[in-house]
C-alpha cells in the first residue's frame, strides 16, 4: 500500500487468559487516512476482539500474546492508561451495534454529548451547547433542543445511533471503529445510518473500520476487506476483487449464503383463505402520568390480509410499521380493538383450542422464548401437551422425530437452551412449531439475529419443512433479501397501514408505491459468477 498509514496492525495475537485458547491469530492489516476498510466474518471469527485490541479495550480474560498496534507513528501497546484515554473519543470514536448498551440510559442525551467535549476540548460550555445542537441537527434529529433534555429510551433504535454517531462525531476523530453498526436496524434505517456516517467521516476526512457479517453492505461503502475465519485473516484485497473473484473456500461459503431469489410457485387462491383478517384496528393506551392517560396510539388501522393455502405471505415495513402487531393480534397474543379474523372461513374465537393447535408462532429471539429451565426434549414435548390422541410414549416419540427433522439429533435432547448456538436454539424454536403440525405458522424475525451462514441452513430448513407440511405462513421480516427467497406474495406496511401488496415478482420489480422502491433500494440484486463470486447491483438505481 503506498498511502501514508493511519493504522498497521502487525501479527497480531489475541488468547484467552488460563485456557492458553488463541482467539485471534497474527492477524495484520493497514488503513490509510480517510479510507473505510471492511472486516467480515461470522460470530466467533475474532473480528470484533481484534478492533477492540486497537484501543486496548479487550475482556479483562483475554490478552494480547504477540504482535504490535502502530496509530499515528505511536505503539499502542505500550502507552500508559493516560495517553491511552487520551487517545479514546479524541482520536479514536468506537460505534456498538446497540447503541442503548453504549448510552447511559440515567443521563440526558444533553450530558451525555457534552461529556466527550468537556473532557477533550477547552471550549466554554455555551460554545459546547452550540457544537451539540449543530451535530445532532446534522445528524437528522427533529428537534435538537428537546433531544438535549431527553432520555435514551425516549429515541428508536436509528435515532439512538444516530445519536452515538453524533457524539463520536463531535471530537472529529482520526479514526472510527465501527462494530457491527447497523445490525439490529431495519433496512432503510440501516441504509441512513450508513450513509451519514460516511457523509459525516469524509467531511472530517475520518477512516472507518467497519466490522460486520453483513457482506452487501460492507461491500457497499468499503474500498478493500478482510475476510476473518477462526482468528484468521483467511483473505484479504479490494472489495470488488474479493466479491467477484473470490479465493478462499470459506469467502466462498459467506458468498454462497447470501439469499437469492428462486423459482416463484403457483398457489392455489380461488378457495377460501385458511386464514383471513378483516379491518383489524389496534389501539394502545396512551402514556399515564400523575394525575391523567394521554391519547391512545394507533397501531393497526383497518388492515386486511388473506392467507391461502400452503402459502408464504411476507409482511415487511420498517420499525413501527405494525407488522409484528398484526402478527401478535393474529395469533390472539394482542386484543384487536376493532375487526374479525376468520380461520377457514369462521370466526377465530369461536373454536379458540382448534385455533391456537393450528396457530403457532416463531418468535425473533429463541432464547427469550425458550425456558432455560427445560431441556430441548421437554420443551419440544410441552408443544404436544394439548394435542389430543398422543400418549406420553407418542410424544416422546414425536418430539425426537421433530428434533431430527430440524436437524438435531438425539445427541441435544438433553442439553438446555444456554448449551446451543443462536442458530440451533432457532432451530429448537421451529421444532416447538411445527411439531403439533400446525396449519399456519407465524414466524416474525426468524433469522434477522443470526449470521449469513446459519441464516442460509435455517432458511432452507424452513423451506423444506413448508414443502413437507404444506403449511401456511404470515412471514415478518425487515430483511427484503430474506423475503425474496421465501415468500410468495409480498404485503408492505407503512404507520400502521398497507400500502402494497402482490406476487413476489410484481413487487421486488416493479414496485408502484414511493416507500416500497424506498424498502428495496437499501438491498442489492445479486449475480451470481461462474468463479464462485457475486456482483451486486442496487435496485432501482440509475
Amino acid at each position: 500500500m503506498t498511502q501514508e498509514k493511519l493504522l498497521s496492525v502487525r501479527n497480531l495475537s489475541l488468547e484467552i487468559d488460563r485456557r492458553n485458547l488463541t482467539v485471534v491469530n497474527d492477524v495484520s492489516f493497514d488503513v490509510a487516512p480517510g479510507e473505510i476498510f471492511g472486516i467480515v466474518g461470522e460470530s466467533g471469527s475474532g473480528k470484533s476482539l481484534a478492533t477492540r485490541a486497537l484501543v486496548s479495550l479487550l475482556p479483562p480474560v483475554v490478552r494480547r500474546i504477540g504482535g504490535e498496534i502502530i496509530f499515528k507513528g505511536r505503539d499502542v501497546t505500550a502507552m500508559s492508561d493516560k495517553d491511552l484515554r487520551s487517545m479514546r473519543g479524541a482520536e479514536v470514536g468506537l460505534v456498538f451495534q446497540e447503541p442503548m448498551t453504549s448510552l447511559n440510559p440515567s443521563m440526558t442525551i444533553g450530558r451525555q454529548l457534552e461529556e466527550g467535549l468537556a473532557l477533550h476540548t477547552r471550549a466554554t460550555p455555551e460554545e459546547r451547547r452550540v457544537k451539540i445542537l449543530a451535530m445532532l441537527q446534522r445528524v437528522g434529529i427533529r428537534d435538537p433542543e428537546g433531544a438535549l433534555a431527553a432520555y435514551p429510551h425516549e429515541f428508536s433504535g436509528g435515532m439512538r445511533q444516530r445519536i452515538m454517531l453524533a457524539s463520536v462525531m463531535l471530537l472529529k476523530p482520526a479514526l472510527l471503529i465501527a462494530d457491527e453498526p447497523t445490525t439490529a436496524l431495519d433496512a432503510v434505517v440501516q441504509r441512513d445510518v450508513m450513509e451519514l456516517m460516511v457523509e459525516l467521516t469524509q467531511a472530517e476526512g475520518t477512516a472507518v473500520v467497519l466490522i460486520s457479517h453483513d457482506l452487501p453492505m460492507v461491500a457497499r461503502y468499503t474500498s478493500r476487506i478482510a475476510v476473518m475465519e477462526k482468528g484468521r485473516i483467511v483473505e484479504a484485497g479490494t472489495t470488488e476483487e474479493i466479491l467477484e473473484r473470490p479465493q478462499h473456500p470459506y469467502t466462498h461459503k459467506l458468498l454462497s449464503s447470501l439469499p437469492i431469489r428462486g423459482a416463484a410457485r403457483t398457489i392455489e387462491t380461488t378457495s377460501a383463505p385458511i386464514v383471513s383478517a378483516r379491518n383489524i384496528v389496534v389501539d394502545y393506551p396512551g402514556r399515564k402520568s400523575l394525575f391523567r392517560r394521554g391519547a391512545p396510539k394507533r397501531a393497526l388501522d383497518g388492515v386486511s390480509i388473506d392467507i391461502h393455502a400452503g402459502e408464504v405471505v411476507a409482511l415487511v415495513g420498517g420499525s413501527g410499521s405494525g407488522k409484528t402487531t398484526l402478527g401478535r393480534t393474529i395469533a390472539g397474543l394482542v386484543r384487536e380493538s376493532g375487526g374479525e379474523i376468520l380461520f377457514e372461513g369462521r370466526w377465530r374465537d369461536a373454536d379458540w383450542q382448534d385455533y391456537r393447535l393450528n396457530c403457532q408462532m416463531v418468535f425473533q429471539d429463541p432464547y427469550s422464548s425458550l425456558d432455560p429451565r427445560m431441556t430441548i426434549l421437554a420443551l419440544v414435548e410441552e408443544a404436544l401437551r394439548l394435542v389430543p390422541g398422543i400418549d406420553r410414549a407418542g410424544k416422546m416419540t414425536r418430539a425426537y422425530e421433530t428434533l431430527e427433522e430440524v436437524g438435531l439429533g438425539a445427541d441435544y435432547a438433553l442439553r438446555y437452551p444456554h448449551e446451543l448456538s443462536g442458530g440451533q436454539r432457532q432451530r429448537v424454536a421451529i421444532a416447538r412449531a411445527i411439531a403439533r403440525r400446525p396449519r399456519f405458522l407465524i414466524a416474525d424475525e426468524p433469522v434477522s439475529a443470526l449470521d449469513v451462514t446459519v441464516r442460509a441452513q435455517v432458511l432452507t430448513l424452513f423451506s423444506d419443512l413448508q414443502k413437507r407440511y404444506g403449511f401456511s405462513c404470515l412471514f415478518i421480516s425487515h430483511d427484503l433479501a430474506v423475503v425474496e427467497q421465501v415468500a410468495d406474495r409480498v404485503v408492505v406496511m407503512q404507520d400502521g397501514r398497507i400500502i402494497e401488496e402482490g406476487d413476489r415478482d410484481t413487487i421486488f420489480d416493479t414496485p408502484k408505491q414511493a416507500y416500497t422502491r424506498r424498502l428495496l433500494s437499501a438491498i442489492p440484486a445479486l449475480d451470481l459468477n461462474e468463479t464462485g463470486g457475486v456482483r451486486l447491483k442496487w435496485r432501482l438505481e440509475t
